[in-house]
């Protein structure tokens, strides 16, 4: 065979399988392990405080003082002392439940899975809903998609939580599932890059990374990001660009909870009914590396729908694991059609 066409051809093996989490290897170069990530069962923990105290008197410099309580291998307890606070400001106000921030001294981290990590984020349930566990499912499986996707990320493990929440003198149990979610400058320097505090325009950030967000968002149906002003969206420096890392997903269509409503930009509507129905928010790049990063999502599809079926035993109702899987499905129905991804991502790219 002529050396000309066999290296073309090579050529053409490595892009058609290449996979954005290959890149891992390489920028992946920190030593810090903990197993609170590294094991991929769900994490039993109990946890015990007041929500009005949280909410009313926390903040960003102040906590409250709590235990973290987590379940070993061999099913025995240990407990933690941990400082907690609330965050998230739209949970904040409409949620019955509060996102926490986990504070743990290094000292008292030692010889624990919680090794490493001074900071880390507790995603609850939002609301007193029946199907509020499935949410939280489905917002997990958001995190483990991304994984896929690219090799920056947010490291996440799914939570059985058995919270006491205090009410004067008296206490009040709720069986949850949550998130345990890497801090947002551990997964930098994880990653041997820093988090990036002030805007910058998308177009500015690595072009490969920003499409790959952009699919993702259009993916799970999601409109409440901003790469420019870092709304759920983290932007980190490293190897000389500029990388965008989401995070909470509560408000996307793959979600889809019903406090869900669809993001008004600068006032104006972004000309969709529902969070179910997507809208593609990325901007305007070289056609060539949408081309690209397509490829890269028909080439994962498996990857990514294993994700989906390898938890669907954690889901409460079986219904919402089928509707999730089948909006996934649909987002490959226009990755594989041409006039589709012209008309839905080409075309809707924004422009400067």
């Amino acid at each position: 065979m002529n050396k000309q066409i066999v290296f073309f051809f090579s050529i053409g093996i490595f892009f058609f399988n290449y996979s954005p989490s290959q890149e891992l290897v390489k920028n992946d170069r920190s030593k810090i392990t903990s197993d609170v990530f590294t094991e991929s069962n769900i994490l039993p923990i109990k946890i015990s405080y007041s929500i009005k105290a949280l909410k009313k008197t926390t903040n960003d410099s102040t906590y409250l003082d709590s235990e973290l309580e987590y379940q070993l291998k061999d099913g025995s307890w240990q407990a933690l002392p941990v400082k907690l606070r609330r965050r998230g400001n739209n949970r904040l106000k409409n949620c019955y439940y509060t996102p926490l921030k986990v504070k743990i001294k290094k000292s008292v981290s030692k010889q624990t899975p919680f090794k490493g990590h001074k900071n880390l984020k507790i995603v609850f349930p939002c609301l007193l809903e029946n199907d509020n566990n499935d949410n939280v499912v489905k917002e997990y499986l958001v995190y483990k998609l991304f994984e896929i996707v690219s090799p920056y990320y947010f490291k996440a493990r799914l939570l059985d939580m058995n919270f006491e929440e205090i009410k004067k003198n008296k206490t009040k149990p709720h069986r949850l599932k949550g998130i345990l979610v890497e801090d947002d400058k551990k997964m930098a320097k994880r990653l041997n890059g820093k988090v990036y505090k002030r805007s910058m325009h998308p177009l500015n950030q690595e072009s490969l990374s920003s499409i790959r967000n952009a699919f993702f968002q259009y993916m799970i149906g999601n409109t409440d990001f901003s790469q420019a002003y870092q709304h759920n969206i983290k932007v980190i420096y490293i190897d000389k660009k500029m990388v965008p890392v989401p995070y909470d997903f509560d408000m996307s269509g793959f979600v889809n909870t019903s406090y869900a409503v669809v993001s008004v930009i600068n006032g104006e509507s972004l000309g969709i009914n529902s969070v179910t129905d997507r809208k593609y928010r990325g901007f305007a790049r070289d056609v060539k590396l949408f081309e690209q990063v397509r490829q890269e999502f028909i080439n994962n599809k498996q990857r990514l729908l294993s994700v989906l079926d390898d938890n669907a035993l954690f889901f409460d109702n079986p219904k919402e694991f089928s509707t999730a899987k089948d909006y996934i499905m649909s987002f490959f129905d226009v990755m594989a059609n041409d006039k589709k991804f012209k008309s839905e991502i080409l075309e809707q790219a924004r422009k400067i």
